[in-house]
């Protein structure tokens, strides 16, 4: 099963005091595609009621089948352990885990300007 592992990421989102936003990667194993996306698919209504949860996308790669990515904004690093911490969320990572090609990837960063500002 694949759990959250923050390596260096771990200090870059302590120092985040602002709006954090996350792009997770996920790929899923030849023949799983479908599965994967049916899991991922589901997760987003669950979400939807998160208080502090900004936005939560679900992409999926036009250059990659079986690539997906999370476009994730979350107002600040508790609204992110919160949606963590849930067990939709912990229940998810155990559901894809076997169907992935490889542990997923988490790319933290701050939102600097946004066209919308």
């Amino acid at each position: 099963v694949y759990t959250l592992h923050y390596l260096k990421s771990e200090t870059i989102i302590k120092e985040l005091a602002h709006v954090l936003v996350l792009i997770a990667t996920l790929t899923a194993k030849p023949g799983q595609e479908t599965a994967l996306e049916t899991l991922l698919r589901a997760m987003v209504p669950k979400v939807r009621s998160e208080q502090g949860t900004l936005e939560y996308t679900l992409h999926q790669s036009a250059e990659q089948q079986g690539r997906f990515l999370f476009y994730e904004k979350y107002a600040d690093r508790a609204a992110f352990d919160r949606h963590c911490a849930t067990p939709y969320f912990k229940e998810l990572m155990a559901a894809v885990s076997p169907l992935l090609g490889g542990a997923p990837t988490m790319d933290f960063s701050e939102v600097l300007v946004s066209a919308r500002d």
